[in-house]
């Protein structure tokens, strides 16, 4: 094994764990959900460390580090409003936001080219006020959290999920218009 592979096998641990999370999320076991978000959470931080700080980074790896983010993340919106914990609007903005980005990447790829998919910053924060939130809802199981942290988590995700969702389609929009004038000779 080459110690440029571990970012892609931690990463594909945390693929691993994502319905272990549901099936804990789904049964009712809040305590080890946390524990287990925690670990993945840290995965997470840990692969991209080694990748980046290390140059351990390869083309697999940037596909399914954010795959794993992603169905992790989904996985968990689901699981909480099956059982009641989060909201069934919040749940579908957060899906339709990623089924948008998803199609608009694969739209994207066959109908004008290849391209690096990077996320911006807004997603970036997104993504991390997406995991605060459902470990907050989590936490909230078996612990004491403020009477407003969630409902300000959620319209804080509410309002980061709109806002890249949008800058995903005014960036590609650009992105392929542009590609489309170069490809023309204007």
């Amino acid at each position: 094994m080459q110690a440029k592979t571990i970012p892609n096998l931690i990463t594909g641990l945390r693929l691993a764990l994502t319905p272990v999370l549901a099936a804990l999320l789904l049964t009712g076991h809040f305590r080890p959900a946390f524990g287990l978000l925690l670990l993945m959470a840290f995965s997470d931080a840990l692969d991209g460390f080694l990748a980046k700080r290390l140059g351990w980074q390869s083309r697999v790896g940037e596909f399914i580090d954010p795959l794993a983010d992603k169905l992790m993340l989904v996985g968990a919106f689901v699981s909480l409003w099956w059982v009641g914990l989060l909201p069934g609007w919040l749940t579908a903005l957060v899906l339709g936001r990623d089924a948008v980005i998803v199609g608009g990447g694969v739209a994207y790829h066959f109908c004008i080219g290849r391209f690096k998919a990077r996320p911006s910053y807004i997603s970036k924060i997104n993504t991390f006020l997406q995991l605060v939130l459902v470990g907050a809802v989590v936490y909230g199981q078996f612990g004491a959290l403020p009477a407003f942290l969630a409902p300000g988590l959620i319209s804080l995700v509410a309002v980061t999920t709109l806002w890249s969702g949008i800058a995903y389609i005014v960036v590609w929009g650009v992105s392929a218009r542009d590609a489309r004038r170069a490809a023309a000779g204007h």
